[in-house]
């Protein structure tokens, strides 16, 4: 008894790379970033992709997020986290004078379908850490 080969018609094989293409696309993730305001661009990044596991510490936890290395004062910088059913974009005042392009250069970078702004002082220019949220790590 011989394999038995079938051939899949063009819709179905569409639907079906299309879905194996979804395996390709990066998580949504949490991580720090430092922008560029000479080249409105992101740099420093570092990130690390949302596991179901973390969501799930979050959830009894509070926040999940990766630590970051030293601040400057004169560095703009910001957080991707994740608060038990969101992400939430933590950032400081600067981030006012380009709401318009750091949610674009934030979805790509991190793979974010969505997040909230916050504002938190510890992301101000020349600011220390807040520790106000509660933590997961």
């Amino acid at each position: 008894m011989g394999i038995e080969m079938t051939q899949l018609n063009d819709k179905d094989h569409k639907a079906q790379m299309e879905d194996m293409k979804s395996f390709d696309e990066q998580m949504p993730c949490v991580g720090i970033f430092w922008y560029d305001p000479e080249d409105r661009t992101l740099f420093g990044v570092r990130k690390k992709e949302l596991t179901p596991q973390m969501v799930e510490e979050a959830a009894g936890k509070g926040v999940f997020f990766i630590e970051h290395g030293e601040l400057k004062a004169e560095e703009y910088a910001g957080r991707i986290v994740w608060n038990k059913d969101k992400f939430i974009l933590l950032v400081g005042k600067w981030a006012e004078l380009i709401q318009e392009e750091l949610p674009e250069l934030l979805e790509q970078e991190f793979s974010l379908p969505y997040f909230e702004f916050v504002y938190d002082e510890h992301w101000d220019l020349g600011h220390g850490w807040s520790g106000d949220m509660p933590t997961s790590r």
